[in-house]
């Protein structure tokens, strides 16, 4: 069995749709700016990645809007851009072989903070009733269900970035346990004050006003990280029963999946990281020499920045790898994040080009990686590794096999 993806569908402060945003990774174009969505005066961190001008009245049906926060509308426009892009047509195919598997940190957090002010300012007659699942963290699997009649295995996970991957790792299973279809990945975002202060508790938020300077990821002195909201949503396939469909382009092969939890605090014990790496490329029987380029989880903490360039250096060897972090011109997209790097690397593949890291002149020395900034670097590329990590000790990585697979 061999899980390939045939499709995808981006929504992401980089651009709405897979082409507007593989242009602005390939120009290493920021798109980080002052917080729009929310007044943000008061709070440390004024910046964030947004996606700017996406009207949901010109995606979606006007029944839909009263009853969705904003991340599931960019989920539902970026599950019809997969589907449409892979060619499939669900009323075609069994319905109870087509499955969703999405990832989210908090769920739909801007709608529940807005029907929190209602209840608070207006009373309880002024609760919307659809508050009732629009938070709730497994509503774009719900809703990307119900839209195209998807009624196979479906799940969401919450692992907060590193749950973008995890949900490639769990397409596959349910692959292989017959189901030969599976939307995956994540969209994600809460840019409101109830999302923000939860960030900013972290302590690991930028507080740098220049958005070209907020957010640099394995620079000396990197001053934290800038959140973002959208992601990404792939189709995976397993690959007989993409060709017996007629399955007219493959992006990749999802190679290897491997996934760690990081030691209590105090421990002791080493980070999971490292183990992720070389646990998800034997399990893609893929030696470290193999691999093209990494896709860095970039975090833009100096302590996790140093702690993944340790295990890049210690499974590469120092400097034997291209890494790139394209998320430094978007923000970390919580649960959004993984799945976006997964698409990226697969257009990487496709097009034999690595994308910039954006804003980031150069990595620190001392981590000893060769991040590649400033302009794309053309190299022939057959396998990537994508890295994920989220806040709470989550640690995943996926090998990408590119080329087509059918």
């Amino acid at each position: 069995m061999r899980a390939v993806v045939t499709g995808l569908g981006v929504a992401a402060p980089s651009g709405l749709g897979t082409g507007a945003h593989w242009k602005a990774a390939l120009d290493g174009r920021g798109a980080i700016g002052p917080v729009t969505r929310f007044t943000a005066d008061a709070y440390p961190t004024r910046v964030a990645g947004q996606v700017d001008g996406f009207e949901p009245a010109e995606h979606l049906p006007s029944r839909l809007l009263p009853q969705t926060d904003h991340m599931t509308r960019l989920a539902l426009v970026a599950a019809d851009e997969a589907l449409a892009d892979a060619a499939v047509d669900t009323a075609s195919q069994d319905a109870y072989g087509m499955g969703v598997v999405t990832a989210a940190s908090g769920g739909g957090v801007e709608f529940g903070h807005r029907e929190l002010q209602n209840l608070w300012n207006r009373g309880k007659e002024y609760v919307s009733a659809y508050q009732s699942f629009a938070w709730f963290y497994a509503v774009n699997t719900g809703q990307i269900s119900i839209r195209h009649g998807l009624r196979g295995p479906s799940g969401v996970l919450v692992a907060e970035q590193a749950g973008g991957l995890d949900t490639l790792g769990q397409a596959r299973r349910h692959l292989r346990r017959g189901t030969p279809l599976v939307v995956a990945g994540g969209v994600d975002g809460a840019l409101c004050p109830w999302g923000w202060v939860a960030q900013v508790s972290t302590g690991q938020l930028s507080t740098v006003d220049d958005p070209g300077r907020a957010y640099l990821p394995f620079a000396a002195g990197a001053p934290g990280y800038v959140p973002g909201e959208g992601g990404a949503l792939l189709v995976v396939e397993e690959a007989e029963a993409a060709r017996a469909r007629g399955v007219h382009r493959v992006y990749g092969e999802i190679a290897g999946y491997a996934a760690t939890l990081d030691p209590r605090p105090g421990s002791g014990r080493p980070p999971g990281l490292e183990r992720a790496v070389r646990n998800a490329l034997a399990d893609a029987d893929v030696a470290p020499g193999d691999v093209d380029v990494v896709f860095a989880d970039a975090s833009g903490v100096v302590g996790r920045d140093r702690e993944e360039a340790a295990a890049l250096v210690a499974v590469f060897g120092p400097g034997g790898v291209p890494v790139t972090a394209p998320k430094a011109g978007t923000g970390r997209l919580f649960a959004g994040g993984g799945s976006l790097d997964a698409a990226t690397a697969l257009l990487a593949l496709r097009d034999g080009v690595i994308p910039p890291t954006p804003n980031v002149p150069c990595a620190d020395p001392g981590y000893r990686i060769d991040l590649v900034t400033g302009a794309a670097r053309e190299l022939p590329l057959r396998t990537a590794l994508v890295l994920a990590r989220g806040d709470g000790g989550f640690n995943s990585a996926v090998v990408l096999r590119g080329g087509d697979a059918r």
